[in-house]
């Protein structure tokens, strides 16, 4: 599509540069408006320093809130786009659920037709291009500083000034388009005008990736009396439905919880659309009766046009709002998730890098499924079932009734199920770390210490699971029960650390896993007496004695890095208690072989 695409818009455009030098004006006018938009978002992308984002996850719990958020952020960034990539980020990594995000996005929608009110009420009637010089000279110096926020700051201003030098720009353009050619003569007057136009809106708005500027270009074009007031009611209608392009495309590196709130994000454009197209005389009265009491002149057209885009975006939500359940649900019917192999990530989506606080918790739930196939393999390890471990049943009971030795391939899991996880955990966090501030990269630090702390005790496992298969079932009772007692003590190990995470959040919690460990390194120094006496007894011969005590050590390094992980994922505490844990600990992260 693109390759058709690009082709076409790019000899429309050399034919328009060669036929007019007005046509030149305008389309300037809209590239330098898109180039601002772009600083714009990466101004306040970088301004916020994650401020909107945790925003967005306390504010909801709540549709209304979600609406108002959405709302709310919008009209103070003026960027729909902005928005939606964050509620797919979130959305994605979980921290949102999609009835919430489709409140975003309804919000969003309605916070956008703030822009119109911005150009028709100040942008056509002040010369904002002698504002836009001072921004783009103090945006400059401000971008060249090496602090993030100024930086950001930065930005903002050349995105603002940008957008004022666009609008200057389009405007200048259409005025001088009157001595050479009048484009209203191309007006198509009743539905089929209606549809045509609506279908232009839409192009255009796809092709630019903004309805902000193909509103732009409407509203400019109205002025200068060179579109018919008609027309460019349905050209805006026409780039609401075009708008939500850039979700779309934002969804495609998303998981199936982002492209379901895309899919919600086109049913409500369109069927917004078809309520304007359906209803548009009645709503033209309805725009003439507000314009009227607000003191709106009966022929300020652009003016007209922000009161229409409001006007139909609100009805749109009424409509829409109370089939936002049901809606949600469909899609979720509708566009069923596949079934995830085990071998591969779950939450490491392209989307979630959209956000910091996003790819924290991508990283973190990613890590945690890390975690569940370590538990799948270390329980094999000890041969047993991880139903019969998380049971209130004696673990005691449960290991001597588990004697059967099954073939187990624990080298092919740990490449299959825990290698490849690992090193796309490794991979994701480098990426999402130079969007982050020192506090979230040390989060993102910390998790993928715990990734690595998941894999190292598969690797402990991996060299305890010879001689245990070969003892559990051995003819020497003692080593038999020796080798049953490091069986108890990993089971037991893993069914606190259930504990623990069903409990995560409770200040009990860091007790628990200090517990864990001092118990550990109990059992160890009590196996080390009994083999001493086992010797003397000469109830075991130097060889299992020394088979023993360096299974009891890889026993050891097994619980350890899982409480190490748990630490870091399961239990509560600051950032600078975990790093404090952590001080000692700080070996390189690398792909593990």
């Amino acid at each position: 599509m693109q390759r058709v695409v690009l082709p076409v818009v790019l000899l429309v455009l050399s034919w328009g540069f060669w036929v007019s030098p007005d046509f030149k004006a305008i389309a300037a006018g809209v590239a330098i408006f898109l180039f601002g938009m772009l600083a714009l978002e990466q101004g306040f992308a970088a301004f916020t320093g994650g401020l909107l984002e945790k925003v967005l996850e306390a504010t909801t719990d709540r549709l209304w809130k979600s609406l108002t958020f959405g709302v709310v952020s919008t009209t103070l960034m003026q960027s729909s786009s902005l928005v939606s990539v964050i509620t797919i980020s979130f959305l994605s990594a979980g921290l949102i659920t999609l009835y919430a995000g489709i409140g975003v996005i309804f919000g969003a929608n309605l916070g956008t037709t703030t822009g119109a009110w911005l150009i028709a009420g100040l942008g056509l009637k002040v010369d904002i291009a002698a504002f836009a010089m001072p921004m783009l000279v103090f945006g400059i110096i401000l971008v060249l500083h090496k602090h993030k926020i100024l930086r950001g700051i930065g930005n903002v201003s050349n995105g603002l000034g940008f957008l004022f030098l666009g609008i200057h720009y389009m405007k200048e353009g259409f005025e001088a388009f009157r001595d050479t050619i009048d484009l209203t003569s191309f007006a198509v007057a009743g539905y089929p005008g209606l549809m045509l136009f609506a279908l232009i809106g839409f192009v255009a708005t796809v092709i630019m990736q903004s309805s902000h500027a193909t509103l732009v270009l409407i509203i400019t074009g109205l002025a200068a009396g060179q579109v018919t007031y008609e027309n460019a009611l349905a050209l805006a209608i026409g780039a609401n439905i075009g708008t939500t392009i850039t979700a779309i495309l934002g969804s495609m590196s998303a998981n199936v919880e982002g492209k379901r709130l895309a899919a919600a994000h086109l049913i409500f454009n369109t069927v917004t659309a078809a309520i304007a197209i359906g209803a548009i005389h009645p709503m033209v009265w309805a725009v003439d009766g507000i314009s009227e009491a607000v003191g709106i002149a009966a022929d300020d057209w652009t003016l007209k046009l922000a009161v229409f885009h409001s006007l139909f975006n609100l009805i749109g939500i009424v409509a829409m709002l109370p089939f936002t359940r049901r809606l949600a649900d469909q899609l979720v019917i509708r566009m069923p998730g596949r079934e995830t192999p085990r071998t591969e990530p779950l939450y490491l989506h392209e989307a979630a890098l959209g956000a910091p606080e996003a790819a924290i918790e991508a990283a973190r739930k990613e890590t945690v499924h890390l975690y569940d196939n370590a538990f799948a393999i270390i329980a094999h390890t000890l041969c047993l079932q991880g139903s019969d471990i998380l049971s209130g049943e004696s673990l005691e009971q449960v290991v001597r009734r588990s004697r059967d030795v099954t073939p187990y391939d624990i080298d092919h899991e740990y490449e299959q199920t825990a290698k490849a996880l690992y090193n796309a955990i490794v991979a994701f966090v480098s990426r999402a770390q130079p969007a982050t501030n020192p506090q979230q990269a040390d989060e993102l630090f910390e998790t993928r210490l715990a990734s690595r702390d998941a894999v190292e005790a598969i690797k402990a496992a991996k060299h305890l699971q010879k001689n245990l298969t070969r003892y559990m079932a051995s003819d020497n009772r003692a080593m038999r029960d020796e080798y049953d007692g490091l069986r108890v003590r990993l089971a037991r190990v893993l069914r606190q650390l259930h504990y623990v995470r069903l409990g995560r959040g409770s200040m009990t919690e860091t007790f628990s896993l200090e517990g864990v460990k001092a118990d550990m390194r109990g059992a160890d120094l009590e196996l080390n007496r009994r083999i001493e006496a086992l010797l003397r007894g000469d109830e075991i011969q130097p060889g299992m004695a020394t088979s023993l005590m360096n299974d009891s050590g890889y026993a050891y390094e097994v619980a350890k890095n899982l409480v190490a992980m748990a630490e870091t994922i399961f239990a509560p505490g600051n950032i600078e208690t975990r790093v404090t844990r952590r001080t000692a600990r700080l070996d390189a992260i690398v792909p593990i072989e």
